[in-house]
């Protein structure tokens, strides 16, 4: 068996999917006898950087995990600081998260400095991004700088080993399949998460879920949401998670359409006990994003059963099957609305919740730990 250190997102951090499965990671390789640690940040953002209200978790901490909390990622004495422990501990195994290029020099860093402190891990990353969601200042030399540190490289959709292939990465690569989101517990029955979350029955509910930000498209979602055609019906759109931006444009989008009445507003951060309730209440998960590689959402979804449309960017569409586990459409307001209709008028839920189901049993946190180590 191997010594393994994940470097990345964690408890005490509030870095929801990407804690949850660090965490769920680290816990999978436990399982499976290795001796795990995970090394995460005393600060992972500048406040200024930081959209949220809190980048601390108020969860109690996750039982069984050895945690240690001790880089900041705007501090270079920290990095040499855990670059010297990693190398001391002399892991089998170094495994780097990466997902924006602000972290290429603190990861990289780390990666470099403690190789030449006398580590003889295997640096990996798991890359949920190569190249970001949003504009950064030299995301292309950052990226390169990181990816120059590695001896492996794993991504989590095809698109993202596209946008690899730009960067000449030599080591080598591999493309996983995002694991269940299996932590958050088991499907529960409808009429008990309506209860639990205080939700009318006789209406049927949508799910937007996580945190808000421009490219996750829920502009797109409220314009298709507004269609004259679906106001006959007794539905309504939960958005649950907090603004990472400003959200006066959203409101705004919300009183030109009269949609105040259609809506679910639960917008601050989603605490774990609360993720079942949601998505078992949910009819349809709506990821009407404009732009992604891959979403852990979608991996929520299929723990629960719960039929996604998504639209046809990065590695959504990867997952989903048109018009048998949920739909794929274009960015187009008008598309998405046609699918909600559809979904409403034919009754879709039966067959597309039992084809999801199906279909979840292709991501094992077993398969994926052992195929990133090998």
């Amino acid at each position: 068996m191997s010594k393994i250190i994940l470097v990345g997102p964690a408890w005490p951090l509030r870095g929801g999917g990407m804690s949850t499965f660090n965490e769920r990671l680290a816990g999978e390789y436990q399982t499976l006898g290795h001796e795990v640690e995970i090394v995460t940040f005393s600060l992972q953002y500048p406040s200024f950087l930081f959209p949220g209200k809190s980048q601390l978790s108020e969860e109690v901490a996750p039982a069984g995990l050895n945690i240690r909390v001790m880089i900041n990622s705007v501090n270079p004495f920290s990095w040499i600081k855990t670059a010297r422990y990693i190398a001391k501990q002399q892991p089998d195994f170094l495994i780097f998260r990466y997902w924006m290029p602000f972290m290429a020099p603190c990861l990289g860093q780390i990666a470099r400095l403690s190789k030449r402190f006398g580590s003889k891990a295997r640096r990996l990353a798991i890359a949920d991004n190569i190249i970001p969601h949003e504009k950064f200042p030299f995301s292309k030399p950052l990226t390169s700088f990181f990816l120059r540190q590695l001896d492996g490289i794993s991504t989590m959709s095809a698109s993202v080993m596209e946008d690899l292939k730009a960067f000449n990465f030599e080591q080598p690569s591999q493309l996983l399949k995002h694991p269940l989101y299996d932590n958050y517990g088991k499907k529960v029955e409808r009429e008990k998460a309506l209860a639990a979350l205080k939700l009318d029955p006789k209406f049927t509910y949508f799910l937007f879920f996580g945190f808000i930000r421009h490219y996750k498209g829920l502009d797109l979602l409220l314009q298709s949401f507004a269609d004259t055609r679906l106001k006959s019906f007794p539905v309504k759109l939960i958005i649950a998670g907090e603004f990472y931006e400003n959200p006066d444009r959203y409101y705004r989008m919300v009183r030109e359409h009269n949609l105040a009445d259609r809506l679910v507003m639960m917008t601050q951060f989603i605490p774990d006990e609360q993720v079942k309730y949601l998505f078992s209440a949910a009819s349809l998960v709506t990821q009407t994003y404009h732009h992604a590689t891959q979403s852990g959402v979608t991996q929520v979804g299929f723990q629960f059963d719960t039929p996604m449309l998504v639209t046809n960017v990065g590695g959504l569409a990867e997952l989903v099957a048109d018009r048998k586990s949920g739909y794929v459409c274009d960015r187009n307001p008008n598309q998405i609305a046609d699918c909600l209709l559809d979904f409403l008028v034919n009754d879709r839920f039966a067959p597309m919740s039992a084809a999801v189901a199906i279909k979840k049993q292709e991501f094992s946190w077993e398969v994926f730990a052992n195929s990133l180590l090998r």
